[in-house]
């Protein structure tokens, strides 16, 4: 599997991401994150000094920096770039997960911010780095497709805050209604703000 082929610090990140978007950070514990990763636990205590926050924190950076980069794959596999046809394959990525695996999963960014953002100011921040991160990708694939830059970032915050509150409706409904109807209602407001038509 492709997190075998990690290291044992970067095995660490990738399960601690896991594990939280599924249990949240609460129910994460060191020792999970262990077991999940195949690492000695001890090994823990050397990669993160700063224990579970640190290793929460960068998770989350990890969460981000994912996220980020299945825009560009995203875009790559779209026979015709439009806004609307990207924001339906971000919200596809999740019908799909959900319609094979279940609804346990959500997104590790928004779990760490519902967790932690009071508690832990280090972990706040990184989610706002790593939401930060998503929507200036999305921004400039817009960019890219003729949208405004002046509005790109606009766009991007509605598409990600439109994506998020589907994923958690979707969660508590445990259908995937929610997602399906936000990719159907915004594609024609986001192709229309780079003028184009809607598929």
């Amino acid at each position: 599997m492709a997190e075998r082929a990690r290291g044992p610090r970067e095995r660490m990140v990738f399960s601690a991401a896991q594990l939280i978007r599924r249990e949240g950070v609460v129910s994460t514990g060191m020792r999970e994150v262990a077991v999940e990763a195949g690492a000695p636990r001890g090994s823990l205590q050397h990669y993160f000094p700063g224990g579970k926050t640190q290793l929460v924190d960068e998770a989350v950076g990890w969460a981000g920096g994912y996220a980020a980069q299945r825009v560009a794959r995203f875009l790559a596999a779209l026979p015709e770039p439009t806004p609307g046809a990207l924001f339906a394959a971000m919200v596809r990525q999740w019908t799909d997960e959900y319609e094979t695996a279940g609804f346990s999963g959500g997104c590790p960014v928004a779990a760490a911010t519902v967790d932690c953002a009071e508690s832990a100011d280090s972990t706040r921040r990184a989610a706002s780095a790593a939401f930060g991160r998503w929507i200036s990708a999305v921004a400039d694939a817009l960019t890219g497709m003729g949208v405004p830059g002046e509005r790109a970032g606009a766009l991007a915050t509605l598409m990600i805050s439109s994506l998020e509150g589907a994923i958690l409706l979707a969660r508590a409904e445990r259908d995937v209604r929610p997602l399906v109807t936000v990719a159907r209602e915004l594609g024609p407001v986001l192709d229309a703000a780079a003028g184009t038509k809607g598929h």
